[in-house]
């Protein structure tokens, strides 16, 4: 929805008389093939790396842990850098990831061993948590720059991101789509009951391609190309991933979700603010106490994405509104008028209203039907953009507590039909 969320920008910079805000994306690099630290974000570049608390300058040919063997750089962020390594014990490419320094990059590392501890435990009880990353080995290591926490991970291919960035066609295919949804919503279901951990950064970067064949698991990872470590690129000169994969390749890819570097547990929030913007619930938005239904939230912006190749919310800052009052507009827009019950039980409801129903400013919405939107934006038949809108709308429910959960999710009909 770029150009539609553009319009809507440009429509209130006319009313406000300024001019109106860039537009431009606002995703960080494509994902590697393992998760880049909390939220993934954008890359740091090799100049933080001789600073006290910054990455650890790494050399090919090095050996990790008297065991690793570092073959290549997969993907460098703010957080972490992450490498392609030689297990030399068990003869097999892993992942490395090499956090940064800092006393609280070691804290940070140390709950998520605990989430995928806890997640490697459940998973003897319960298949679902085969939607999860595998954390297979964690050490630290010294460095010129202090202790480095380091994570082996089973190694995966690109991110959803990838996939959808190099796709010829506007969206995925909506078989696949379903498929990968179901994955999505299973391992969060796992996440959820069995092990009691909110994600809480669920986006196409956090959810990782697998192939279940070695020749597809090949083909995946020969797409994967290092810039001099600002991110992942497609490479092969005859034609991107999307084109390379057939229909019955693409069906045969799994997906896992990565990156527990900003989760936590559902009786204990570490933080208030979670999630990257596009995908941030609207309770988190305006500072209420969050749980599970905040990943639902984000899953419902992940599928538009991926059914359609634009962003559900793509917020913009004007010159007289921040980026979070044109992300309530928008929701607003979308979804319709908040309740005066729920919008004055939020801390931070002043920040954003004048009274129920009133955005401070933010004089004029333009209000759109989900279904509309399919439609005349994508092409979507009135028959499929209901249905799918059906699925999507209770898993944008302002209400929390009435969100449709990760289980309810998986029933709906849209998913469950071919």
């Amino acid at each position: 929805m770029a150009t539609l969320q553009l319009s809507s920008s440009l429509e209130r910079s006319k009313v406000l008389n300024i001019a109106p805000p860039g537009h431009h994306c606002l995703h960080p690099m494509p994902g590697s093939a393992m998760p880049q630290g909390h939220g993934a974000a954008g890359a740091a570049g090799d100049a933080t790396a001789q600073r006290t608390g910054g990455h650890r300058p790494m050399q090919e040919g090095e050996v990790f842990n008297t065991r690793y063997r570092v073959l290549h750089k997969l993907g460098c962020g703010t957080f972490a850098t992450v490498w392609l390594c030689q297990d030399m014990r068990r003869k097999k490419q892993v992942a490395v990831k090499v956090l940064k320094s800092r006393e609280g990059f070691a804290e940070t590392a140390q709950d998520e061993v605990a989430f995928l501890h806890c997640v490697s435990c459940m998973k003897k009880k319960d298949l679902a948590g085969e939607n999860i990353v595998c954390l297979l080995d964690d050490f630290r290591m010294i460095g010129e720059n202090g202790f480095h926490a380091c994570l082996v991970f089973e190694l995966l291919g690109p991110s959803i991101r990838c996939l959808m960035e190099n796709y010829t066609a506007q969206g995925l295919p909506l078989p696949f789509v379903k498929k990968s949804l179901q994955q999505v919503l299973a391992g969060l279901h796992f996440l959820h009951k069995r092990c009691r951990i909110i994600h809480a950064d669920i986006k196409p970067e956090n959810i990782l391609l697998y192939g279940c064949t070695k020749r597809l698991q090949r083909l995946l990872m020969d797409t994967l190309d290092c810039d001099q470590g600002t991110g992942v690129r497609l490479k092969r000169a005859g034609g991107d991933l999307g084109n390379q994969l057939e229909e019955s390749d693409l069906m045969s890819i799994e997906v896992k979700i990565a990156d527990l570097g900003s989760a936590c547990w559902t009786y204990k929030p570490f933080s208030k603010e979670i999630q990257t913007q596009p995908y941030r619930a609207l309770e988190v938005l305006l500072g209420l106490d969050y749980g599970t239904p905040a990943d639902i939230w984000s899953t419902a912006c992940l599928a538009f994405e991926m059914a359609t190749g634009e962003c559900l919310f793509d917020p913009q800052p004007g010159k007289y509104f921040s980026r979070d009052d044109d992300h309530v507009a928008r929701i607003i827009e979308l979804l319709g008028r908040i309740p005066p019950q729920i919008v004055f039980s939020w801390n931070k409801s002043t920040k954003f209203f004048s009274r129920p129903g009133a955005l401070l400013r933010l004089s004029r919405l333009f209000p759109r039907s989900l279904p509309g939107i399919l439609a005349d934006r994508h092409g979507w038949t009135p028959r499929d953009a209901a249905a799918f809108a059906a699925f999507l709308l209770p898993a944008l429910h302002y209400a929390p507590e009435r969100r449709a959960s990760a289980a309810q999710s998986l029933r709906h009909a849209w998913i469950a039909a071919p």
